[in-house]
C-alpha cells in the first residue's frame, strides 16, 4: 500500500484527507492483525498525541473547508515526550514506568507507525515485539516493557543496564553481556546475584528463557571472568547448584529450626532439607505457634519484584488461612492432580505449597516469590510483566488453579441434571451440591466454596426458574454515590481578580453542561457571563469543550481542566479565540529552530476579540489586562517610558469589542512608541514566529495564538506562580482516609448484592414458557456458606470512556459477623464469623499500591504486610476505606482439610 508523503499535504494542502488517512490506518491495522506473528513490530505512541489525531480524523467531512478544520485542527508532529524518562535520551528512550495502555500510551502495528511518521513525522520510536505466551493457550501480546537487569561485572564492581526480552534465551544473556565488555563466552560466568547475593549460576547451555531462569525486572546479576580475582569460587560455587524447580512438594512438616540452607536459596531433597521431618504428635493446631527458637512463623515479608504488591497482599491473606496453611504444610502429594486438563499439571499447587512453607519458616526474613511468579506468567501470562494487577483477579485465578491441581476426582462423571419440578429447595440444592462434589474434590471445595440460590422469573408468562450453583467468593457492589468530585482552575478575562481553582461535586456520568452549572454557582457567575472549558497540557491548550453535552468521562482525573470567565457579549458572530502562551527567555524566541527551543511554562490565556484587523497594542493591551492581578505589590514602583513597573496598573480591555477601553487614554497612545512586552505571533503548531510591533496588523482567523516571551523584568513585576500551580482534575490522597461521612456498611453491600434486579439488555433470558429471550427479574440469595468466606468490594467500576475508583468507607464487622437471616438454608449452622486477613488498595487506577493485614489467630495480634516489610498494628486500625478484599473465617469452625480426612457431609 501506497503511503501518500506528508510534504505533498503541506505543498498543495489537500493531497490526503483526513478521511483518507483513517481508512488507511483501518486498513493497515486489520492486515497486521490478519497475519499475527511471533517477532512482529509494534510501536508505542502517545495517547494524548494519538487521540488528537483521532479528533482530527473522524471528524464529519463536511466540517472541512479548503483543507482547513473547523473543528479538531490537524495535530503536528508526534510528540511522545510525555510517556518517556527523558527527552534527551534521543538514542536510547526509555519508557516511562507504570504507564497503562489505554490511558497512557497505544500500540500500533510497524505499517501504521511508518504511515503516522511519513504525514506528521515526529518520535522518538518506540518499537515492541510481538511475543506468543502460555501454556495450556497460546496468546499474542506485546511486550512494552523489556526486561532490565543490572548487571555487575565482578572485576571493577561497575553496574551496567541491560535490556533483553523476557523470552530471550540465557545464550543471548551471555551473548550481549560478552560483546558489550569484550569478554569471550568460554570465560564467562553469569550468576543470579538477586539481592547482591550470588545464587545460582546461569548455564550457558541452557535453553531456558530469561523469565523461567526467575529473572526479574531491575534485578542484579554479576558477570565473573576466568582468570580474574573475582572468579577463584567460580567452580566450588557451581558444583553446589541443584534441580532449581521442585518437582514434587516437599514430603515433611515445617520448622523453623531447620537444616542448612545452600546458598543459592534452594533446598535438596537428597541429602539435606530445609524441612526436616517432625512427629505427628509434635503438629497439633497449636504447631505453627511453636516452630523455632522464640521466632514466630507468619510474619515474613514478600520481596517486591517489580510492581508486584498485588501478588504479595493476595498471597499473604492466603498464607494466613488456617485451613489452607495447615493443609500445605503437610504432605499433600497424594492430592496432586497431574492429568487434569483444567488444572496446571500440579506444578501451581506445588510452588504455592513451597512459597508457604518458605514464609512459616523463614522468621521474619524477607521470601523472594521468584519461582513462584515464573510459574503464575507461565499458567497465567496475564500476570507476566511488571505492569499492576489487581489483587482479586490473581486471588480468583490462584484458588481456581490450586483447586484444580488438588481436585480428587481423576474422571468426572456425567451426571444429568433434573429440573425442579416445583420440589422442596433443601432437596435441588442438596442434589446440585452433590452433583457438583462429585466432579469437583479438593481443599478449596471444601474450605473455600458455599452455594447460592437463583431465581428467575419471566416477566411475560411468569415462569419461574431456580437454580443452585456453587461461589467461591462475594462480589459486593458499593452502593455509593453515583457523583464525581473535579476541581478546574477559573481565570478572570477581565483581570478582576486571581486566578482561583474551585471543586466542585457533579454528576459521574454527566456532561460539561453540569460542570459549568456548578462552577457558575461556586464562582457566583452573573447572568451575562459564561465559562469557556479547555484542558491545558504541555502549558498550550490541548482542546475545548465547548458542545454543553459532552460527556464529563472524557476528562480524567489527571487532566488539567481551566475555565476563563468571560462576558457573554465576548462569544459570537464575529468573534475569534485569543490564546496567549507563556515562554522564558532562556534562548531568544526567533533564535529557536523552529519552535523547539522554546521553553513555554504557566497556563495560556483565552479570550475573545473582534475578527476585524488587530493591532499589536490591542494585543498587548489584553495581555496587561489578564496580567494585571499578578502585579506584584512590594515591586519597585519606578516609572519606565511613562509606565509604572512597566506596567499600567489601569489597563483595561473592553471584553465587549476585545478593544482598548476609551478611559485608558495611556494605552490607547501605546501605537506611538513600543510595546509593554515582547510578542510573536504564532502558528498552530507553534513552529514559525513573527515579531509584533506596536503598529503591526493582525488579522484574526479562528484561533489566533500570540507568545508573551518573559524575561527576568516582567518575573521580577509579575507573580507567575499563579500561572504554574494548575491542580489536577481530581488527586486521589495516597493514604486512604476514614470518609465516615460517607461510609456505608458490608450489609448494605450485601443487600445490594442480593436484591432483586432485571437483567441487561445484553444478558436476556431465554423464557422456557414462551421461548422468547425476556428480560428477566433477578434475585440471589445465600444457601450455604463456607468455612472461609471472601467478600471482594467492587470499588472499581468501568465504561467506556471512564474508569474508576470508589474510595467510599465500607464499615464492616471485625467480630461477630452475623449473616443468619441472610442464609435461606436453616440447618442449625452457624453462621457466625470473624475477620482474618485484608487485602487493601491505596491510590487510584492503573497504579497506586496493595498491602495487607492479617492476624495471628493464635496470638490475637493484627501485622501490617507491606512487601518485604512487616509491622504490628491495632486492631482499631484495620478498617479504612482501602479495604478491598475481607477475609473471614467461621467462628468455631472444625473443618478437617487434611487429606483423605475431608469429609462429605456437608449438611
Amino acid at each position: 500500500m501506497t503511503i501518500p508523503n506528508s510534504t505533498d499535504f503541506m505543498v498543495e494542502n489537500a493531497v490526503i484527507t483526513p478521511e483518507e488517512e483513517r481508512r488507511i490506518v483501518s486498513e493497515l491495522t486489520t492486515e497486521s492483525e490478519d497475519n499475527l506473528k511471533e517477532g512482529n513490530l509494534y510501536f508505542v505512541i502517545s495517547k494524548r498525541w494519538y487521540t488528537s489525531w483521532q479528533r482530527y480524523v473522524e471528524q464529519p467531512t463536511n466540517a472541512f473547508s479548503n483543507g482547513v478544520s473547523s473543528e479538531a485542527p490537524r495535530p503536528g508532529p508526534i510528540e511522545n515526550n510525555d510517556i518517556i524518562e527523558s527527552a534527551d535520551d534521543t538514542s536510547d528512550p526509555q519508557l516511562r514506568r507504570l504507564l497503562v495502555e489505554g490511558e497512557d500510551y497505544v500500540l500500533v502495528p510497524q505499517q501504521v507507525w511508518e504511515g503516522l511518521v511519513e504525514w506528521y513525522s515526529g518520535g522518538p520510536p518506540l518499537p515492541r515485539k510481538l511475543i506468543c505466551q502460555g501454556f495450556y493457550s497460546r496468546s499474542y501480546s506485546v511486550e512494552v516493557y523489556p526486561l532490565c537487569l543490572m548487571l555487575t561485572d565482578g572485576r571493577d564492581k561497575s553496574i551496567t543496564t541491560i535490556r533483553l526480552g523476557k523470552q530471550a534465551s540465557i545464550r543471548d544473556l551471555y551473548e550481549k553481556v560478552c560483546a558489550m565488555k569484550g569478554v569471550s563466552q568460554e570465560k564467562a560466568h553469569i550468576w543470579d546475584y538477586f539481592g547482591k547475593r550470588k545464587g545460582k549460576l546461569l548455564d550457558l547451555s541452557s535453553n531456558k528463557s530469561l523469565e523461567e531462569s526467575s529473572l526479574n525486572m531491575d534485578q542484579d546479576i554479576l558477570l565473573e571472568v576466568d582468570g580474574s580475582s573475582s572468579s577463584q569460587n567460580v567452580l566450588s560455587s557451581a558444583g553446589n547448584e541443584l534441580a532449581l524447580v521442585p518437582l514434587e512438594p516437599s514430603r515433611s512438616l515445617v520448622t523453623i529450626a531447620g537444616g542448612p540452607t545452600l546458598s543459592n536459596g534452594h533446598s535438596t531433597t537428597s541429602k539435606f532439607s530445609l524441612f526436616p521431618k517432625i512427629s505427628s504428635e509434635d503438629y497439633g493446631r497449636d504447631s505453627l505457634s511453636i516452630l523455632g527458637k522464640g521466632e514466630r512463623g507468619g510474619l515474613a515479608g514478600l520481596s517486591n519484584l517489580g510492581n508486584t504488591c498485588f501478588m504479595n497482599s493476595a498471597l499473604q491473606c492466603l498464607a494466613h488461612t488456617p485451613p489452607i496453611v495447615e493443609y500445605f504444610l503437610q504432605d499433600y502429594s497424594a492430592d496432586l492432580n497431574k492429568d487434569n486438563p483444567l488444572g496446571m499439571r500440579g506444578e501451581l499447587a506445588i510452588e504455592f505449597g513451597e512459597l508457604l512453607k518458605k514464609l512459616w519458616s523463614s522468621g521474619r526474613n524477607a521470601v523472594a516469590p521468584r519461582s513462584f511468579k515464573t510459574k503464575l506468567a507461565r499458567f497465567a501470562p496475564q500476570f507476566s510483566g511488571y505492569n499492576q494487577h489487581d489483587s482479586q483477579e490473581l486471588l480468583a485465578f490462584l484458588l481456581d488453579g490450586l483447586h484444580e491441581d488438588l481436585n480428587k476426582v481423576k474422571r468426572k462423571p456425567y451426571i444429568e441434571l433434573k429440573d425442579s419440578d416445583n420440589r422442596p429447595d433443601d432437596e435441588v440444592a442438596e442434589e446440585r451440591w452433590n452433583y457438583h462434589k462429585a466432579r469437583n474434590d479438593s481443599v478449596i471445595v471444601n474450605v473455600c466454596q458455599g452455594q447460592y440460590k437463583s431465581t428467575l422469573v419471566c416477566p411475560v408468562c411468569g415462569k419461574i426458574s431456580i437454580t443452585f450453583d456453587p461461589f467461591m467468593y462475594l462480589s459486593l457492589p458499593l452502593p455509593s454515590t453515583l457523583t464525581r468530585q473535579m476541581t478546574v482552575t477559573v481565570f478572570y478575562c477581565d483581570g478582576s481578580r486571581l486566578p482561583m481553582p474551585y471543586t466542585v461535586t457533579v454528576p459521574k456520568h454527566g456532561s460539561c453542561r453540569d460542570l459549568i452549572t456548578a462552577l457558575g454557582t461556586a464562582c457566583c457567575l452573573t447572568a451575562d457571563e459564561s465559562l469557556l472549558l479547555a484542558e491545558v497540557y504541555d502549558h498550550k491548550i490541548f482542546r475545548y469543550f465547548e458542545n454543553p453535552v459532552e460527556a464529563l468521562s472524557l476528562i480524567k482525573d489527571d487532566d488539567r481542566i481551566v475555565a476563563y470567565r468571560l462576558n457573554k457579549m465576548q462569544k459570537g458572530t464575529g468573534k475569534a479565540k485569543l490564546e496567549i502562551l507563556h515562554v522564558r527567555q532562556e534562548r531568544a524566541v526567533l533564535e529557536s529552530v523552529r519552535g523547539r527551543d522554546i521553553k513555554r511554562f504557566g497556563t495560556p490565556f483565552v479570550t475573545y476579540v473582534n475578527t476585524e484587523l488587530l493591532s499589536g497594542s490591542d494585543i498587548d493591551a489584553v495581555i496587561s489586562g489578564f496580567l494585571s492581578p499578578l502585579h506584584k505589590v512590594q515591586a519597585s514602583s519606578k516609572i519606565q517610558n511613562g509606565r509604572e513597573n512597566g506596567h499600567l496598573p489601569n489597563a483595561a480591555v473592553d471584553e465587549t469589542s476585545g478593544t482598548i477601553s476609551d478611559g485608558d487614554t495611556e494605552i490607547a497612545e501605546a501605537s506611538d512608541r513600543e510595546l509593554t512586552f515582547r510578542i510573536f505571533l504564532t502558528d498552530e503548531l507553534g513552529l514559525e514566529f513573527e515579531p509584533l510591533q506596536s503598529d503591526s496588523s493582525v488579522n484574526p482567523g479562528i484561533v489566533t495564538r500570540v507568545l508573551v516571551e518573559w524575561n527576568e523584568g516582567e518575573h521580577e513585576k509579575y507573580d507567575s506562580s499563579y500561572l504554574s500551580d494548575l491542580p489536577e482534575v481530581y488527586k486521589t490522597s495516597f493514604s486512604a482516609k476514614k470518609t465516615r461521612q460517607e461510609a456505608i456498611s458490608l450489609f448494605s453491600c450485601l443487600e445490594a448484592f442480593l436484591a432483586e434486579e432485571p437483567l441487561g439488555p445484553d444478558d436476556m433470558w431465554f423464557c422456557p414458557g414462551c421461548k422468547e429471550h425476556r428480560q428477566a427479574n433477578k434475585k440471589l440469595d445465600l444457601w450455604k456458606l463456607p468455612d472461609i468466606l471472601v467478600f471482594h468490594l467492587k470499588r472499581f467500576t468501568y465504561s467506556r470512556y471512564l474508569k474508576n475508583k470508589i474510595d467510599t468507607f465500607v464499615n464492616f464487622p471485625v467480630n461477630d459477623l452475623d449473616l443468619s437471616k441472610y442464609v435461606k438454608n436453616k440447618n442449625g449452622q452457624s453462621y457466625l464469623y470473624e475477620l482474618y486477613a485484608v487485602s487493601n488498595h491505596y491510590g487510584g487506577l492503573g497504579g497506586g499500591h496493595y498491602t495487607a493485614y492479617a492476624k495471628l489467630i493464635d496470638d490475637n495480634k493484627w501485622y501490617h504486610f507491606d512487601d518485604s516489610h512487616v509491622s504490628s498494628v491495632e486492631e482499631s486500625e484495620i478498617k479504612s476505606s482501602a479495604a478491598y478484599v475481607l477475609f473471614y473465617r467461621r467462628v468455631g469452625s472444625e473443618t478437617e482439610t487434611q487429606s483423605g480426612e475431608m469429609s462429605t457431609d456437608m449438611d
